[in-house]
C-alpha cells in the first residue's frame, strides 16, 4: 500500500487530500479546503493538514497556479513560493512533483466521464486525431494544449493567460486606455477574463454611465466580492449593467479562447474550465462566448466547427494532480481516481 498527497494549490483556495493506492485502487482518506489568503506560505498550509493526518506519504502532486521552473513556483496571484526539494523535506523525503494548475486541470480533464461535460457549439464537429486545449478564467486565466501525439496525448503547459490584450472594437481601445491607468507596463487578457477582470468590466461601464448603478448592486458591493455581486446582479436580479458587463465578459472569454484554437491548431476541441463557467452558464448559452470565439474573419467558419466543452466538474485541477501523482511518481497503471474523488465527497 502506498499513499499520495495531492493538492490544489489556487489564489482564492487551496484543496488538499490524501490517497491511498493498493490493489490498483485508489481510497481518498482525507480531503480539506483552505482559504488560500489566511496563509503566509504554502508549508503552513501543508503542516495545518499534516497535523490533522500525520502519517507517512510516499510522494505528493500540485497542481499550483503560476509557472513551474526547475521544480520551483512562483504563485501569479500569491506571494507563495513552492519549492519541490523544500515540501519533499517536509514530507520526511516523499518524492514532490509541481505541476502548472492547467496543466494538471488537462490531465484531470483527461479522467472525466461525458457527464461533466456540456457542449456550447452545436456546429462543432468532432474530430479524435487532431489537438486540443484548455482555458480556464478564475481569480486568474490559465491555458493548457492536449497535443496529440501519435495514439496518446502529451498535456503542455502555458502562461498564455498573460499574453497582450487585444481590442477588437472602439470601446475595447477605451478600455485598454482605462485598465492602463491600473497597469502601465502591461495589460493581459487576465486583466478582463477572470474574477477580477469582469469586476472591472463592470467598473468600466460603471463609470461611463453613473446613473445606472443599481442602489441594490452598489450595496451589495459593499460587502461582497464584486466579481460574484455582478454575476448575481446579472443572473438573479436582472440588473441590466450586470448583465451588460457579464455579456461582455463572455464575448471577451471566447475571443481569447478562439486565439488559444488558433495558435495551437486545437480543432479537437476546446474545453472550457475553472470555477467561473459553471456558474454564468446561461449567459454562456446565450451565445456571446461563440460569438467571440467565431469572430477571426477569414477562420469564422473554420472556428465555428471546433467543438466547445464546458467542464462542470469543479476539482478537475485537484482530480488531475491526483491522477498524475498515481501514475507517474506511483508508477500506477489506469485506476479509477475520479471515482475515488466522488466518493470521498
Amino acid at each position: 500500500m502506498m499513499r499520495l498527497l495531492a493538492g490544489d494549490i489556487g489564489g482564492t483556495k487551496t484543496w488538499l487530500c490524501l490517497a491511498e493506492v493498493a490493489g490498483g485502487r485508489v481510497r481518498v482518506i482525507a480531503r480539506e479546503r483552505f482559504p488560500s489568503g489566511d496563509f503566509e506560505r504554502f508549508e503552513a498550509v501543508l503542516a495545518r493538514f499534516r497535523a490533522r493526518w500525520p502519517v507517512p506519504v510516499d510522494a505528493a502532486c500540485f497542481g499550483v497556479a503560476g509557472p513551474v521552473k526547475d521544480g520551483v513556483c512562483r504563485t501569479t496571484n500569491l506571494p507563495w513560493v513552492l519549492d519541490a526539494a523544500v515540501l519533499s523535506r517536509q514530507l520526511d523525503g516523499a518524492l514532490v512533483a509541481l505541476l502548472n494548475d492547467l496543466e494538471a486541470a488537462a490531465h484531470g480533464i483527461l479522467e472525466l466521464p461525458p457527464a461533466q461535460f456540456t457542449a456550447l457549439n452545436p456546429r462543432a464537429r468532432e474530430r479524435a486525431d487532431a489537438h486540443r486545449a484548455v482555458i480556464a478564467a478564475g481569480t486568474g486565466l490559465g491555458e493548457a494544449l492536449l497535443i496529440r501525439s501519435g495514439d496518446g496525448v502529451t498535456v503542455v503547459a502555458t502562461e498564455g493567460g498573460h499574453c497582450d490584450f487585444a481590442p477588437r472594437d472602439a470601446r475595447e481601445d477605451a478600455l485598454l486606455a482605462w485598465l492602463r491607468r491600473s497597469y502601465p507596463d502591461h495589460v493581459s487578457y487576465e486583466r478582463v477574463v477572470s474574477g477580477p477582470g469582469l469586476a472591472a468590466l463592470y467598473r468600466f461601464l460603471r463609470e461611463q454611465e453613473p446613473a445606472r448603478e443599481s442602489a441594490q448592486v452598489a450595496a451589495a458591493m459593499t460587502t461582497a466580492d464584486p466579481a460574484a455581486v455582478v454575476s448575481r446582479g446579472a443572473l438573479e436580479w436582472g440588473d441590466p449593467l450586470c448583465l451588460e458587463a457579464l455579456r461582455w465578459f463572455a464575448t471577451l472569454y471566447g475571443a481569447e479562447a478562439g486565439n488559444l484554437a488558433l495558435k495551437s491548431l486545437a480543432f479537437g476541441g476546446i474545453y472550457i474550465a475553472g470555477g467561473i463557467a459553471p456558474k454564468i452558464l446561461p449567459v454562456l448559452r446565450q451565445g456571446h462566448f461563440v460569438a467571440g470565439f467565431t469572430a477571426k474573419g477569414r477562420y469564422r467558419e473554420l472556428l465555428a466547427e471546433v467543438p466547445l466543452q464546458v467542464v462542470l466538474f469543479a476539482e478537475v485541477v485537484l482530480l488531475g494532480a491526483l491522477a498524475w501523482g498515481c501514475h507517474r511518481l506511483l508508477g500506477v497503471g489506469k485506476v479509477a481516481v475520479y471515482n475515488a474523488l466522488r466518493e470521498s465527497e
